[in-house]
């Protein structure tokens, strides 16, 4: 497809349709890239269809970014009275906040742009680039989901009037800069950092808990980590991707470098795991599971906290991400707050007012003080 501004378009379904080189020539220096998106593509994630686009200016790569299309549910940041309101109604009407969305970004994650050339025409090109994928796919709703602030400015020129724009659920990193974690424990609160230590004081020497740092599963650790995983899954009020044990598998093959798995067992019966993504000093605490019926007992979210916060410092890491939800633990720990934006509206004229006032009423910031912090901090 090629634009009235001379911009070549290409959409595929799967990223392999698109050379390593030219993705990668444009698309962010980030961890999930190329290789990320080959394997979500070939985790048979049943909830996802994923498109890429990559745009051309003269056989020359100049933007490019991932889509995807799901069944939304559009109430999943509403809590309190109102939650009980919409659940009431779903009972008649299953899927009447479950339209069908096509997101700019990832499930997982943040979304991003690669722009090399200029923003406001590429921007507008993958715009039109999404509403033929919507119209084909009986998509009713575009979103742009859980940009940085980078993006507002681009954004708000580029997209006009029919989006609505609103806070997101923040993510978290942490600088590190202490040479280590007593050095670390010391930037805590008072309150913070003798909670920290009684807690370890209680588990230390009275268990063996021992950790494993792999970048590959073997299949019956593969088995004992998804099936973790689906524990704290089932636990999340707010998850939109459930991850199959393919997934795990393929992240190893497809980013054999980036990947580590930390593997804690008691008594060789796995308790809890990490599945982290490293490039150079930057470190994303990914994904996590636990065993409930030991986690509390023996406190495993801060053990494993520990011990990579640990690995982290030997390793001469500088930033350590860990990502959206669970914010009070992650407040105490002293990890910064990410805002995030969304940019959404409907495809139906008639539609997108009404959708805009919904919208409004269920932004996370209406119900998630954390959002209203994050735009503050």
């Amino acid at each position: 497809m090629e634009t009235e501004s001379g911009l070549k378009i290409k959409v595929v379904r799967k990223i392999e349709e698109i050379p390593p080189q030219d993705w990668l020539h444009v698309f962010p220096k980030v961890i999930e890239n190329y290789y990320f998106f080959k394997t979500l593509d070939e985790s048979n994630l049943e909830q996802f269809s994923f498109f890429y686009i990559l745009i051309y200016d003269n056989n020359t790569p100049v933007g490019a970014t991932s889509c995807f299309t799901m069944d939304f549910p559009v109430d999943v940041a509403i809590a309190g009275k109102l939650k009980g309101v919409t659940n009431f109604i779903k009972r008649f009407f299953p899927r009447i906040f479950s339209p069908k969305v096509l997101f700019c970004g990832l499930p997982m994650g943040q979304g991003r742009i690669g722009i090399a050339g200029e923003p406001e025409r590429i921007i507008k090109a993958i715009y039109r680039s999404m509403e033929e994928i919507a119209r084909q796919e009986k998509a009713g709703i575009i979103a742009f989901k859980d940009f940085q602030s980078d993006y507002r400015k681009i954004f708000d020129k580029s997209l006009g009037n029919d989006f609505i724009s609103m806070l997101s659920l923040p993510s978290t990193d942490m600088d590190i800069s202490f040479a280590s974690f007593e050095g670390y424990l010391k930037t805590l609160s008072s309150i913070s950092r003798s909670g920290l230590r009684r807690k370890f004081k209680e588990i230390d020497g009275r268990v063996k808990i021992d950790l494993e740092i792999t970048n590959k599963l073997e299949d019956k650790a593969l088995d004992e980590v998804h099936t973790l995983y689906l524990q704290i899954y089932h636990k999340q009020e707010i998850s939109l991707e459930k991850l199959s044990p393919d997934f795990f598998r393929n992240i190893s093959k497809n980013m054999p470098e980036e990947t580590k798995f930390f593997l804690w067992r008691i008594d060789n019966k796995l308790v809890a795991f990490a599945l982290c993504l490293v490039s150079g000093d930057y470190f994303i605490d990914y994904y996590l599971g636990f065993d409930y019926a030991l986690a509390y007992q023996y406190h495993l979210y801060f053990v494993r906290f520990r011990d990579l916060m640990n690995w982290c410092i030997e390793n001469k890491i500088k930033k350590y991400e860990m990502g959206p939800t669970g914010y009070e633990p992650k407040r105490r720990l002293k990890f910064n707050l990410i805002p995030l934006y969304i940019y959404a509206k409907h495809r139906s004229k008639i539609l997108n007012p009404v959708f805009k006032i919904f919208s409004y009423i269920a932004r996370p910031v209406n119900f998630h003080a954390v959002v209203k912090e994050s735009d503050e901090s």
